[in-house]
């Protein structure tokens, strides 16, 4: 299983002695999540409000906007929880940043926003807004940023599970393993265009 938290979700008891039939790696998006907010912050030092788009239909995204919450607070900016189910919501939920005085916007990973990435970094640079995405495809795509769990290393793992596996391990025995190496990419081009000079 490549979830954010299955601990988080009820999915297993612990990462160390999961159970069942479930194993694998977990991104551990909710910190994740909170370590983008952080470094949107450090992009972004002026903004003292950030628009985070999530998708309610996902169900580790509650736990994260909690944790959000709880970031957001000890950085000193007021957060912008905006609803996105679909794509053709992506126009209004900019339009209401800008109305709010969002300064940034931080977008939660989620299948429905990856396969958008283009427009939405599309609009983040019409409406002059730093978008911060998870995997490095956000910041291809023209998010000025991404952070997340390097993706090459997660499936090498996964594939060490399903060798053993596939040799007579029980899932439930091997333990849910959590992220060693991470990717914080920088779309140059895009902070050029937002006379954004992102710190060392």
């Amino acid at each position: 299983v490549n979830t954010p938290d299955p601990v988080e979700l009820g999915l297993v008891a612990s990462l160390a002695r999961p159970g069942g039939n479930i194993t694998g790696v977990t991104s551990l998006s909710v910190d994740l999540t909170i370590k983008q907010l952080e470094l949107l912050k450090e992009a972004v030092p002026r903004a003292s409000r950030i628009t985070v788009l999530w998708n309610p239909d996902n169900p580790w995204h509650p736990v994260a906007v909690k944790g959000l919450r709880e970031g957001g607070r000890s950085l000193g900016v007021q957060l912008q929880i905006l609803e996105v189910r679909a794509a053709d919501e992506f126009e209004s939920a900019f339009r209401t940043s800008i109305r709010e005085r969002a300064q940034a916007v931080l977008v939660l990973a989620d299948p429905m926003t990856y396969a958008h990435r283009h427009r939405l970094a599309t609009l983040a640079v019409r409406h002059r807004l730093p978008l911060m995405g998870s995997t490095k495809e956000y910041a291809e795509a023209g998010a000025v940023m991404s952070y997340w769990a390097d993706g090459r290393e997660l499936l090498r793992r996964a594939a060490s599970y399903v060798a053993r596996i596939l040799k007579g391990a029980r899932p439930g025995d091997l333990p849910i393993e959590q992220p060693t190496k991470y990717e914080l990419v920088v779309n140059p081009k895009t902070a050029k265009a937002l006379a954004l000079t992102i710190p060392p």
